[in-house]
């Protein structure tokens, strides 16, 4: 996953190296010396001038890696020996060269560790900021964890081959960030790209992803100065100076994409970058294998048997579909997280309001609610919706009190308010439906199409089973109509009905 490679948003006499997964971010390398004066720093290390940039040699770095790859690397700094290897498999896009993953070097039977790589080669905020208290303070009010890591290794880059990291940047930038499945993550992707995903709440989450990246960027120079070990060693390389925030964003997508969440440990080694760790190996939901921390390092232990050569797969947390994408630039067919989202809340005029809003909060339910809809309890979620929406329907003083005065969820008290509140519902998923261009049938065509591009496919697969649970949803509603006991019952008027988002 490439941290600095795409110099597409910047101009061509800065190409600097990638340094990030998800992207071509390039890097501005500065090879100039540190000067005595900060001023002076600012124009010598400026990103625009293309004397101070180190170019990316294709043929070059091909003799390197023949020479040292990523695990010989590892090897001659400690890396004790392991039962896996480094394999390659051929990029979508033939300009890209194939992307490295980690297999097994031997057959492997459950329990077995397959790699421990020692502290010394995980990249974590104790070793970015070198003060743990430094660390709080930093990812609890301006900067996230993985703006740290993102700028450490921009800094790293610069240094070209002196850094320590420099085997390990290499390899990162020959992913260019695709991961196992070889797609970027969508914050990367270009506005006609991101039209893939029209209908689906995604691309929302992507647009307010992408400013939240865009405010930490904005906020690095105001603390720059509290980056303990950082800025002893880069004093005068203002952050928004020496990179432009494109090339922040792609680094920071970049670590994203290939973080890895410890537990159990110091908030300063919570989030780790472990070499032969994401992204070379592939991610599966099913699987329960997990990076973890032990005495003096971070191992993985199967959780099935291997023969030699197959893939490791690892577990990334119990994620939903449009996480995996947005992260990783992966969907899992077979993710049994993968949810949506169904927002429900108490219409603000109405005038018992604040009754209703009791009523609820002893239900464990919120003025403003979200209801989880994973896959396969679609109807389950449906079932859950239901009270919270009777109970904006409810229009008469006396009911309402009736209501408050009742322990439990709210029961249906009338066929019409059923009726009414079985069709709010089916009518939300119909129109929810119809905010995806695309019918279930077509995306099956699309995808039936070998030709189809990368970012297309997997937006795809994920509009798709969006639609399928948002189906299932309106399926269960439509069932619970059919079993209302008369069907002539007009839905009784809500002035004050619930507002579904």
């Amino acid at each position: 996953m490439d941290i600095l490679q795409n110099t597409r948003y910047i101009s061509s006499s800065f190409r600097l190296p990638a340094l990030v997964p998800h992207t071509r971010v390039a890097v501005a390398v500065s090879m100039c010396k540190k000067p005595k004066n900060m001023g002076k720093c600012r124009n010598m290390c400026a990103v625009s001038n293309s004397d101070t940039i180190v170019k990316s040699n294709e043929t070059t770095n091909k003799k390197e890696e023949e020479r040292e790859d990523l695990k010989t690397w590892m090897e001659r700094n400690g890396l004790p020996p392991c039962k896996v290897m480094l394999k390659e498999r051929p990029s979508h896009d033939s300009k890209h060269r194939p992307i490295h993953y980690v297999a097994a070097s031997e057959d492997l039977k459950e329990g077995d560790v397959a790699v421990s790589v020692p502290n010394s080669l995980v990249v974590t905020l104790e070793r970015v900021l070198g003060n743990e208290s430094i660390a709080e303070l930093l990812t609890t009010n301006k900067l996230s964890e993985l703006a740290c890591l993102a700028l450490y290794l921009m800094y790293e880059k610069k240094q070209g081959k002196k850094s320590f990291w420099y085997p390990y940047i290499r390899e990162l930038d020959r992913q260019r960030g695709r991961g196992q499945l070889a797609v970027e993550s969508p914050l990367l992707w270009s506005e006609s790209e991101l039209d893939y995903l029209t209908g689906s709440p995604t691309k929302a989450e992507v647009l307010g992803r992408s400013e939240g990246i865009k405010r930490e960027y904005n906020e690095l120079d105001t603390v720059w100065f509290m980056a303990g070990s950082l800025f002893q060693q880069y004093p005068y390389d203002i952050p928004t100076e020496a990179f432009p925030f494109e090339i922040f964003k792609q680094a920071f997508v970049a670590v994203q994409s290939c973080v890895v969440h410890l537990q159990k440990v110091s908030l300063a080694r919570r989030f780790a970058l472990v070499p032969l760790g994401p992204p070379l190996l592939s991610y599966r939901s099913n699987c329960k294998a997990m990076l973890t921390a032990v005495d003096g390092a971070v191992q993985l232990v199967v959780d099935r048997p291997y023969k030699a050569g197959e893939p490791i797969v690892v577990w990334c947390g119990p994620q939903p579909n449009s996480k995996l994408l947005i992260n990783y630039g992966f969907v899992d067919e077979d993710n049994s997280y993968d949810r949506m989202v169904v927002e429900a809340s108490l219409n603000t005029e109405d005038p018992q309001y604040q009754d209703k809003r009791l009523a609820a909060q002893r239900n464990g339910k919120l003025s403003i609610q979200t209801f989880q809809v994973f896959v396969g309890k679609e109807r389950e979620a449906v079932m859950d919706m239901l009270p919270y929406l009777r109970l904006g329907y409810v229009s008469d003083p006396s009911e309402m009190q009736s209501v408050l005065s009742s322990q439990g969820p709210i029961c249906p008290v009338s066929s019409c308010m059923e009726r009414a509140v079985l069709d709010q519902l089916a009518e939300y998923f119909i129109n929810r439906l119809a905010g995806y261009p695309t019918t279930l049938a077509e995306d099956e065509a699309l995808l039936a199409d070998c030709s189809l591009n990368p970012k297309q496919r997997v937006a795809t697969q994920l509009v798709r089973l969006e639609k399928k649970i948002l189906k299932a949803c309106l399926q269960a509603t439509v069932d619970l109509i059919n079993q209302l006991p008369d069907h002539s019952v007009s839905p009784c008027p809500a002035p004050y009905a619930p507002i579904l988002k």
